[in-house]
């Protein structure tokens, strides 16, 4: 498949590397040429600091990125929201969103908040729901660990994608071991021989590259992205 305008950014849980396989996927997109925004439903845990959408920017260099709510908590969306005392917007509303950067960008990249069924909005709204409302404009890119158990959490997040007739790119690891060991590498072996596309794998250590030396090499990571 081609790459669509909307790539949907989920992990098969919280901490496997999303945002810095966002700034990869922007960092090779701004190699083609493409111009990209990213954009991210629910930002939370802001009172420590945390903003993906400015990580992104560091890495992978100017760009359009905004969140589409901030929240002070570093849990859930709705947890966190009922925490701040914030109503959160519907999928809806970032589906429009999300339209109208894609209509002055080649590339929107989404990132989700943990896994797939996260809840986005009090009405139950997932990114797996946002998907949908965005239809064939957008594909998901699901981004796994690289450890033991990875293989039955990416097969349910693949399944749960494809129950939805939802399309996916492809498959990333989104934390490779400078030194892998056993497991990951037969973890790796079996994702690659998968129907999914394999994309690639980020390294660990990619977000304490300099910034320079993460955009040289990101296409590499993802050397199978589509075109």
């Amino acid at each position: 498949m081609n790459l669509p305008p909307i790539v949907l950014v989920t992990g098969t849980d919280t901490g496997v590397g999303k945002t810095i396989t966002t700034a990869a996927l922007a960092a090779t997109l701004h190699g083609r040429g493409r111009t990209v925004a990213v954009y991210k439903p629910c930002q939370s845990g802001n009172a420590q600091g945390d903003s993906d959408c400015a990580e992104v920017v560091r890495l992978a260099g100017p760009l359009t990125a905004e969140p589409g709510v901030v929240l002070e908590e570093p849990m859930a969306p709705v947890p966190a929201a009922e925490l701040d005392a914030v109503q959160l917007p519907p999928v809806a509303t970032h589906a429009e969103r999300i339209r109208e950067l894609s209509a002055t960008h080649d590339h929107v990249l989404v990132e989700g908040a943990g896994g797939l069924l996260v809840e986005l909005d009090h009405d139950g709204g997932t990114l797996a729901d946002l998907g949908a409302h965005l239809g064939n404009a957008a594909a998901f890119t699901v981004v796994a660990r690289p450890s033991l158990g990875t293989l039955n959490h990416t097969a349910l997040t693949l399944e749960a994608l494809k129950r939805r007739a939802v399309p996916v790119v492809g498959v990333v690891l989104g934390s490779w071991p400078a030194a892998p060991g056993s497991v990951e590498l037969s973890n790796r072996s079996t994702m690659a021989g998968w129907p999914v596309p394999w994309v690639g794998a980020v390294p660990a250590h990619a977000s304490g590259l300099g910034p320079a030396a993460f955009r040289t090499q990101a296409h590499v990571w993802l050397a199978g992205l589509p075109a």
